[in-house]
């Protein structure tokens, strides 16, 4: 830590040369404010502090569970505790039935004795106690399928997914962007082959989705006849990583996994879990040798209807100006279940938290509002930020503003797990690189060297970014984001780097004050267009036997 106290006073000497030598900068700095947000940040830091309890006492944080509505509790707590103003949860939805896991045993019994490492998938029901049964393939990959495991099923635990080949990895599954890299997300990646920007066939409104009706088919063979549970194999890395969202319903995958789960009024379902790649391997390869497998299963699963409704957390510290203007910064709350929803992202709203803490420690003054947002529901879809942006700003399908959208200048974004702030994705907004590359200059010793024209998805950027408002989301050093931790059992403390946490809060802080200070509002990209929604097919209700 003493490193930093050198290296501060040096910054801003270093800077003031470079603005004497260089010309003025388009966009300046406040130096003294920043060296006061690095002293802060860099001396004092709770980040880690503030992610320990989001993780290891309150973590996992599914939204709507009963760990989430806790985690909430204790942010608005410490919140308040910091002195911000207008502390709150601010009600959405409806967002569907709360769910969280209780108990997960599952054993092998035959022809050896070992225990199995596995999870279930969110928001399907658990087991009604201990069950014990045989082991089945029934792989589901048309219609004709349908037929062939009818009446062979009940009873069973279904393998409904092929073997998962292994093999060994010979490359990091950590790693840091060099600079190699970081030109090439700085650069405008070619465009799309012509008919092909979506990645598929255009859509025709309300045609009929063959995936969609095989996977109704699917759900109601396993129903009527009984399943035990259903078993998959753990995508991605091995090596007893699990990673595990919801179920895939109405065919749908990614982000929209678990739709309709949510709802009380839901069809009967049947336990869904997925265990480790290689545990899986072997019992197919042991079935495969016509040698029966049996299992014994434990699962508690708990439902929560009494509040359908989600909710997204808000604090502010008041701008000292009476014009109304804004400058958000945000990260999502919610997690998935396996872990603790360390890198994604308790990682974010710890970094937006102390980023909060530090501005309101240091006693600077800020001409505009600062509003911290941190978001439920994003894993089901950016959900809880795009209710607040309907809410507060404009109406997406229609492009209808609300008074609110004048007044907001920037939302800053961060959702890429641990690794170090490396710069911005700038949504094509042209008009913002060099604003941005001033406030970068007095982090550019410590790697913050890039801006990409790039859009990036994924993440609660997109809510403000897609009516116009201007949204942004930090590159971040991948770590282990996409090999090992995201929505993985392995999303826990252990795997967050404490100095990047702290140098992504100074990062964001300064960011904020900047923007909370300019003289103008930032430049924004031209209105999108009105976009109606697209009419989808009715689902088929899956019968209850």
């Amino acid at each position: 830590m003493k490193r930093h106290r050198l290296l501060m006073p040096l910054v801003a000497v270093v800077m003031i040369a470079g603005a004497l030598l260089g010309g003025q900068a388009p966009e300046p700095a406040d130096l003294n404010a920043i060296f006061l947000i690095k002293d802060e940040g860099f001396e004092r830091s709770q980040v880690m502090e503030v992610l320990s309890y989001l993780t290891d006492v309150h973590g996992p944080r599914l939204t709507n569970s009963p760990g989430i509505k806790a985690a909430s509790k204790w942010t608005m707590a410490k919140m308040n505790e910091w002195g911000l103003a207008n502390v709150k949860q601010e009600s959405w939805g409806p967002f569907g039935r709360g769910w969280s896991n209780e108990k997960v045993y599952l054993q092998a019994t035959a022809p050896q004795k070992y225990p199995i490492l596995g999870l279930p998938k969110a928001w399907t029901p658990g087991t009604d106690g201990l069950v014990s049964g045989e082991v089945v393939v029934a792989v589901i990959a048309s219609a004709k399928d349908i037929e062939n495991y009818r009446g062979k099923l009940r009873g069973k635990f279904v393998m409904a997914a092929p073997a998962l080949p292994i093999a060994a990895s010979f490359a990091p599954l950590a790693k840091r962007y060099d600079e190699k890299t970081l030109d090439e997300i700085s650069r405008q990646p070619p465009p799309a082959p012509p008919g092909r920007r979506g990645g598929g066939p255009p859509s025709v409104p309300g045609a009929p989705n063959p995936q969609q009706e095989l996977n109704r088919q699917r759900a109601e063979l396993f129903v009527n006849e009984g399943i035990l549970a259903t078993l998959e194999p753990s995508r991605g890395v091995n090596g007893g990583t699990i990673f595990v969202l919801g179920p895939a319903a109405a065919g749908t995958t990614g982000a929209a996994r678990g739709m309709g789960f949510r709802d009380p009024k839901a069809p009967k379902s049947f336990p869904q879990l997925v265990i480790a790649a290689e545990q899986y391997n072997r019992i197919m390869r042991t079935l495969e040798k016509k040698i029966p497998v049996t299992l014994e299963m434990n699962v508690e699963n708990k439902f929560y209807d009494d509040d359908l409704n989600a909710f997204n957390i808000l604090g502010e510290i008041r701008g000292t100006d009476s014009a109304g203007e804004v400058v958000m910064l945000g990260a999502h709350f919610d997690s998935w279940h396996g872990g603790t929803g360390a890198t994604d992202n308790a990682a974010g709203s710890a970094v937006m938290l102390e980023a909060m803490r530090i501005l309101k420690a240091t006693g600077l003054k800020m001409r505009r509002t600062v509003r911290l947002a941190l978001w439920t529901g994003e894993e089901q879809g950016l959900l809880g930020s795009r209710a607040y942006v309907k809410a507060h700003f404009a109406d997406r399908p229609t492009m209808t503003l609300k008074p609110e959208h004048a007044k907001l200048s920037a939302y800053f974004n961060v959702d890429n797990g641990t690794g170090a702030i490396r710069g911005l994705y700038l949504q094509r907004n042209e008009a913002v690189a060099p604003v941005f590359q001033a406030w970068m200059e007095p982090f550019r010793n410590i790697g913050m060297t890039t801006l990409s024209i790039r859009n990036t998805g994924g993440t609660d950027h997109l809510a403000f970014d897609e009516v116009g408002l201007p949204g942004f989301q930090f590159i971040q050093d991948a770590v282990e984001y996409d090999t090992r931790t995201h929505h993985s059992n392995m999303d826990v403390y252990d795997r967050i780097q404490p100095s990047d946490m702290i140098q992504n809060a100074v990062i964001v802080a300064s960011f904020v004050y900047n923007a909370a200070n300019r003289e103008q509002k930032l430049p924004r990209k031209p209105l999108p267009k009105p976009q109606p929604p697209t009419p989808a097919p009715s689902p088929t209700p899956t019968p209850t036997p």
